[in-house]
């Protein structure tokens, strides 16, 4: 099973659906945009200008600077070492877990799994709670270098940053058990049919 998000954050906009049609062993040819990420360069052509004009201190890049990403590599590609990577290192894309980590009870689960401190998480496996789009983005921008996984803290700029994308997801969010999705909350019910322009 692959991890969550590749193709949406990483990929560029010409070979989005490459992913979907492709089989998985021509996924090689993709895997360019873990090694050169363009999403990181987008944040930075968005927000640098207005960050430069805000801080006093002159920021060359939001963008971590290690190319390629060894950090994204090992994360997505390799797994983590001490964590989720296998003996044998292979180059391929998959959502790792190892099943000898001990599990999180629910109300100790931090969302953010491994670079918010719990070993569990994503990306050792994936559990309901772990807010993957703060994650990605955080890591996307250099988290793990201020770990030292793959990376230094010298080649990122705004690793530490609290990146998020302001919908904040916990474990206590879903059921313990499996379909672990609550019941959607109705919508338009309580929303009178007249007031809908184009009917119930």
């Amino acid at each position: 099973m692959a991890n969550p998000l590749i193709n949406e954050l990483f990929t560029g906009l010409k070979d989005k659906d490459k992913w979907n049609h492709r089989k998985p062993i021509a996924d090689n040819s993709l895997l360019r945009y873990i090694f050169y990420p363009t999403f990181p360069q987008i944040i930075n052509a968005l927000f640098l200008p207005a960050i430069q004009t805000f801080v006093s201190a002159g920021i060359p890049t939001l963008a971590p600077v290690n190319r390629p990403r060894g950090d994204l590599i090992l994360a997505f590609l390799q797994g983590i070492p001490g964590l989720n990577q296998l003996s044998q290192t292979t180059m391929v894309e998959l959502l790792r877990l190892n099943t000898s980590t001990p599990i999180t009870s629910i109300s100790n689960q931090n969302p953010l799994g491994v670079i918010g401190g719990d070993n569990a998480g994503f990306p050792n496996g994936r559990r309901p709670g772990d807010d993957v789009i703060d994650i990605y983005l955080r890591v996307s921008q250099g988290v793990l270098c201020t770990l030292n996984i793959g990376c230094s803290p010298s080649q990122q700029t705004i690793g530490s940053v609290p990146l998020t994308d302001g919908s904040p997801i916990f474990a206590s969010d879903f059921q313990n058990k499996f379909p672990y999705l609550n019941a959607p909350l109705p919508g338009t019910l309580a929303v009178p049919c007249s007031s809908i322009s184009f009917g119930c």
